[in-house]
């Protein structure tokens, strides 16, 4: 079996990078805070938003292939300016935050297990970062960003390692357990926003863009654009289980060790590992703080240079992490004041989870009309030519366009409830 992961590695794309990125250190947190709340009563929101990730980042990847630009040079020519440049300023304001709040959990991660200072770390995963998205081309970064993945296989071990009721976690995967409170709907939407979050549109485009410049050629004939549909089809569904999956095992862990022993407040992913130490073994608590580091390197460069490719992208800048830095100066800048921001979030009064609550707000209204957009993209014959979206593709997108609107109501509706 190991004989085989270099090779499966080999051939996946930016579909299974791009689902392992939404698992992230803020993720993480999410679906513990979610298992430790409501035990294992919100898992069917994994089913929820399943079909809804598959069709919109398959609609993201396959703009990008058929014609050779990401999302964002897309809006530019087919959508009006001012709402072009509202919706990549928000995203990078989100961006920004997550970096922030990753970058937080990193650093207190390193600390529960080494031991020194948590801003310390945190600075040190800054640079990294930065240094990797600045100095190693794509070619180089692909393959690490695809190695960082197997390490959210920890949170699948960590499972196995505790006492797991699984018909009561098997029912509640397809059968939703209803509660009519404020704190239940508002999780939903939490969750929702983790998982179908703006950047990750943009990212999965842009990195299909990337491969067509790696092969060094054009778009290519009918047929093998057809091909590579057929690539980045499989690619995106193996992408969008395994998050799913990986975001399924967290909420497990966090109902039957968190929830059962009565916690039921986790702000962070760190503290999520901290509350399963004395709870479910060391050995446990090492695979998930090490999960959330090797997770938070995986999101954080694709957190930036989704912004960055956002923004190149408005502007027509030159733009790939295949360039070097001095042919791409303003993309490759963007990333470095994304990055640099947000690590210094973590030296401000401002708490990075708490502001997470509003880049999820953010992200939700970035989204619904992204979504919307993406889709009439996809179906114009001017845009896609005879690669428009099939049926299903349509049905699921437009339908996952609606729920994250309806998320954006309901994140509203809980704002305006709070300040008046």
């Amino acid at each position: 079996m190991l004989k085989r992961i270099p090779s499966f590695l080999r051939h996946v794309g930016p579909g299974v990078i791009t689902g392992a990125a939404d698992d992230d250190p803020s993720g993480i947190a999410t679906y513990t805070q979610a298992g430790a709340q409501f035990g294992t009563g919100l898992l069917w929101t994994v089913f929820l938003s399943l079909p809804f990730m598959i069709a919109i980042q398959l609609v993201s990847a396959r703009i990008g292939r058929v014609t050779g630009k990401g999302v964002a040079a897309n809006l530019r020519e087919h959508t009006p300016r001012p709402f072009l440049m509202t919706m990549v300023a928000l995203l990078v304001i989100a961006n920004t935050i997550n970096i922030a709040a990753d970058i937080a959990a990193m650093g207190e991660a390193l600390q529960l297990v080494v031991g020194g200072g948590e801003h310390f770390h945190a600075v040190a995963f800054g640079v990294i970062t930065v240094l990797l998205q600045v100095f190693v081309p794509y070619r180089k970064l692909a393959p690490i960003l695809k190695w960082l993945t197997l390490f959210l296989f920890a949170y699948v071990v960590a499972v196995f390692m505790v006492k797991v009721p699984w018909a009561q976690v098997l029912h509640d995967l397809v059968i939703p357990k209803l509660q009519w409170t404020s704190a239940y709907w508002m999780m939903i939407v939490a969750l929702l926003g983790t998982t179908i979050s703006p950047y990750l549109f943009f990212w999965q485009a842009s990195q299909e863009v990337e491969e067509l410049r790696l092969k060094g050629a054009g778009h290519g004939t009918e047929a093998e654009i057809r091909h590579d549909l057929r690539r980045v089809k499989r690619d995106t569904y193996i992408g969008m289980f395994f998050s799913n999956g990986i975001a399924f095992f967290v909420m497990v862990l966090g109902a039957v060790v968190l929830y059962a022993a009565g916690i039921r407040d986790v702000t962070s992913a760190a503290q999520a590992a901290q509350a399963l130490r004395p709870l479910a073994g060391e050995f446990a608590f090492a695979l998930f703080a090490g999960g959330i580091i090797a997770t938070g390197l995986l999101a954080v460069p694709v957190l930036a240079s989704s912004a960055a490719y956002a923004v190149a992208e408005a502007f027509d800048w030159t733009e790939g992490l295949e360039r070097q830095w001095f042919e791409a100066k303003q993309f490759y800048a963007v990333i470095v004041i994304a990055t640099l921001v947000g690590t210094g979030l973590d030296f401000t009064p401002i708490d990075p989870m708490k502001a997470l609550y509003w880049s999820a707000v953010i992200n939700g209204v970035v989204a619904a009309p992204i979504m919307v957009g993406l889709m009439l993209l996809a179906s114009k014959k001017s845009v896609m030519g005879n690669f428009t979206s099939g049926l299903k593709t349509t049905w699921f997108g437009w339908g996952g366009a609606a729920v994250m609107g309806f998320a954006v109501l309901m994140m509203l509706q809980d704002l305006v409830r709070q300040f008046w």
